[in-house]
């Protein structure tokens, strides 16, 4: 911009104008798809994930009714996610108390509310002099998809070398036709979350979004995908159910149907269930 502009009234509004998407955009870290980093020591490790294309909702054809239409969403700025969910011993650290406090300190932040998410990214971004935020529904789908179209981040089948889930049904289903099935190991047992980073990532290299606990993210509730946003961006409406709020990726407890990279669900703000946590984000560039 040339030096010695005019700085008429409307000459200020426009240039507001033309600002405001760089708000929230950091240009001082890592670019390079991939890259991790940390804004401070305590600070959760993020990994930078770029910008792109990708269809959302059901795509394997036996999804619910809420994750119709499927729809093409772009996503035109590279943002950051945190690698693992928000660990139990990152929100002691941070907010000096934890709703379930008794696992280990890798363990996911679970029982979170989503007022309680909202309160950690608060302060987290206080800390740390950077904007943190809660996933988009569309941005949290584009994550853990990672570039597939398969029911899951890795595939069409489910084991439990993949991700802590709920297999009990499977088993007695497997073991009434005679057949073995590949999650009854001790070390399988439905006795909640694991460490984060136990099973292997997404090739975006984000542990986990599939299993262990599932994730708020900032969007209102909708019964379906009908008028989405098609650029990423939090959708939030006058048709919305705001007093619910979406959450995506399944539960330590989940059977393989909730595990989908397109299985959304919901529940209200201020409860925080078993099974229930998050992870966070920031914008990069737009």
């Amino acid at each position: 911009m040339k030096s010695g502009f005019s700085s008429s009234l409307p000459t200020l509004r426009l240039l507001a104008v033309l600002t405001l998407p760089l708000i929230g955009c950091d240009e001082e870290a890592p670019k390079e798809p991939g890259t991790t980093f940390r804004d401070c020591d305590t600070c959760p490790e993020m990994v930078v994930i770029s910008s792109g294309s990708f269809r959302m909702g059901d795509l394997s054809g036996d999804g619910s009714k809420s994750e119709k239409p499927v729809g093409w969403v772009h996503i035109n700025y590279s943002f950051a996610v945190g690698k693992h969910e928000v660990t139990l011993g990152e929100f002691k650290s941070l907010m000096g108390w934890a709703p379930l406090d008794w696992k280990h300190d890798r363990t996911p932040a679970e029982m979170v509310s989503w007022y309680d998410a909202k309160e950690f990214v608060k302060e987290l971004s206080s800390k740390s002099g950077k904007e943190y935020r809660l996933l988009s529904e569309a941005e949290w789908e584009y994550m853990a998809r990672a570039g597939s179209t398969s029911k899951y981040p890795w595939g069409f089948e489910i084991d439990s070398s993949k991700t802590k889930y709920n297999c009990i049904n499977e088993i007695e289903f497997k073991l009434k036709a005679g057949e073995t099935h590949r999650c009854i190991s001790k070390e399988h047992r439905l006795d909640g979350t694991e460490k984060v980073g136990l099973y292997p990532p997404n090739a975006f290299g984000v542990y986990d979004t599939a299993g262990n606990v599932a994730e708020w993210v900032e969007d209102c509730w909708h019964e379906n995908y009908k008028g989405a946003p098609s650029d990423g961006s939090v959708w939030i409406s006058e048709e919305a159910d705001c007093w619910k709020r979406v959450y995506r990726g399944g539960t330590w407890w989940s059977k393989p149907w909730g595990q989908r990279s397109a299985k959304r669900g919901w529940n209200t703000s201020a409860d925080g269930s078993l099974g229930f946590g998050f992870r966070i984000a920031r914008t990069l560039s737009q």
